[in-house]
């Protein structure tokens, strides 16, 4: 049986699996998960993931939550080769960093801001917020120097976990391309990908979501 994915397609860190799978030729089951009905709040779901967070997967059993293990788990099991998460300790480590970077600081910023205009009502993002953007893209921009990808030559999950939250991030605060060119031409690079139709149907559902509560 294929695993199952608890997804919502909006969601960036849903979309960073979906890229993952696709890359790997995986096809996952997807199950939707309904947050507006609270079906991650249900006795079935809470007994998967006490945290009731998506993306979940259920692999025969071994379920998984947070996009950034799934990924790794994803590529160390259904992988041909470890191009995507490289078993070299010291490879390994920079694709770790930037995950890290991912979750801790990209993620973090678009999830604090999404809650604010989606559950409290904002229009407009605080200096606070476009002062974290503005490291967060620098810092990017400074990885991709002299670089295709956020670790060098080869494509890595932690361009998927970035690709798929800073697509998010720039319908709420676009990547300016003079200042972060090398963001802007990632980006641009990224949706040249053969699967980067998977991310497309998801960010649209996200700008749709986004630029109505932004008006």
């Amino acid at each position: 049986m294929a695993p199952i994915l608890y997804m919502q397609n909006f969601s960036g860190p849903v979309r960073s699996v979906l890229l993952t799978a696709a890359a790997l030729g995986i096809k996952l089951q997807h199950k939707i998960i309904d947050l507006s009905k609270q079906e991650h709040l249900t006795d079935s779901f809470l007994k998967l993931n006490p945290q009731h967070t998506i993306p979940t997967l259920d692999d025969n059993g071994t379920v998984i939550w947070d996009s950034h293990a799934i990924n790794a788990y994803l590529v160390d099991k259904y992988g041909k080769d470890d191009e995507l998460y490289p078993k070299d300790l010291a490879k390994r480590a920079l694709v770790d960093q930037r995950l890290h970077f991912d979750s801790g600081l990209i993620f973090s910023w678009l999830r604090n801001i999404a809650r604010g205009m989606k559950y409290k009502g904002r229009k407009t993002l605080t200096e606070d917020q476009i002062e974290g953007l503005e490291n967060g893209y620098g810092h990017l921009d400074t990885f991709l120097k002299g670089n295709p990808w956020v670790t060098g030559n080869t494509i890595t999950i932690a361009d998927f976990s970035l690709i798929a939250n800073v697509t998010s991030l720039d319908v709420l605060y676009p990547v300016d391309p003079t200042r972060f060119s090398n963001v802007k031409a990632w980006m641009t690079r990224a949706s040249s990908l053969p699967y980067y139709d998977v991310n497309v149907e998801g960010l649209d559902s996200f700008k749709r979501m986004f630029k109505a509560l932004m008006s």
